[in-house]
């Protein structure tokens, strides 16, 4: 474990559904994937899987496998687009809380595996601000918040910033606005997050980008593939390859914090239960 490199783990998360969490999750995995990065995305939404579909992959297992000590993380592993390695989500996962000792050892294990064959685990968590999307957030080392031009987008982006900086002390985060009309409404939408943050709360944000709208991704997604995929040249597809050199740019978590099997001793202490 000591030979493990840093491995930056970056959890997208948005408040609430309909924001485009998992295609930017998804397409942003890809595009770093074309840039020679080792990346392996976690579908986290437990209820709802959503890469799987967006991709028309039908894994054979899943994390739930892993758990029972029937299948090894690396035989769970499914290759996406550009080489893309994707942990299938499972309702199993929601154990997490209530492990034994052993399976908590060998959840370690297994990711500690993967330490030295991956430079990014993307984390594409649920929609909302459960215990879940708690637990993944708080274990990871950035967190990427996608906001829309709705007004329950910046409230629901808001309550769930509010909750990981007062309950829990997270006070970076980085954020994106996706599917934007222009440049300037993304500014725009961040500027109104960033004001009301700036006001209540103590934290950094960080605006990363826009992403336009763009019908191809609608068509895309009725083809279950990745934008990037499928209209390569597009403006969106463009924009997403911008966000993920962004990305590419965040500093690499320093010391033990940083290795893979750190982020998932810090994932089974959030959600060990309290008694």
């Amino acid at each position: 474990m000591s030979q493990s490199r840093p491995v930056q783990v970056i959890a997208v998360s948005g408040g609430k559904g309909g924001v485009g969490k998992s295609n930017i999750s998804v397409n942003l995995s890809i595009a770093l994937a074309q840039m020679r990065r080792r990346v392996v995305l976690m579908d986290a939404d437990l209820g709802l899987a959503n890469v799987d579909v967006l991709l028309g992959i039908t894994p054979n297992f899943t994390l739930a496998d892993v758990l029972a000590g029937t299948h090894s993380l690396q035989e769970v592993l499914v290759t996406g687009p550009s080489g893309v390695k994707i942990v299938p989500a499972a309702s199993g996962v929601q154990r997490m809380a209530h492990l034994s000792e052993a399976e908590h050892a060998g959840l370690i294990t297994a990711f500690s595996e993967l330490s030295n064959q991956i430079d990014v685990l993307v984390i594409d968590t649920a929609a909302g601000i459960s215990d879940s999307v708690v637990s993944f957030a708080r274990a990871a080392n950035e967190v990427l918040v996608v906001v829309c031009d709705e007004p329950s987008s910046i409230t629901d982006a808001y309550a769930l910033i509010k909750l990981l900086n007062k309950e829990y002390d997270v006070q970076r985060f980085r954020v994106v606005a996706n599917m934007t009309r222009t440049a300037a409404e993304g500014q725009q939408l961040f500027n109104k997050l960033s004001g009301v943050c700036e006001r209540f709360l103590d934290v950094a944000l960080q605006y990363v980008g826009q992403v336009p709208f763009d019908e191809s991704v609608r068509k895309a997604v009725q083809r279950q593939q990745a934008v990037l995929e499928y209209a390569p040249h597009s403006k969106v597809a463009q924009a997403m390859r911008v966000l993920a050199e962004r990305v590419d740019n965040w500093p690499l978590p320093a010391g033990p914090s940083g290795r893979l099997e750190f982020f998932v001793e810090r994932l089974l202490q959030v959600t060990a239960p309290e008694y």
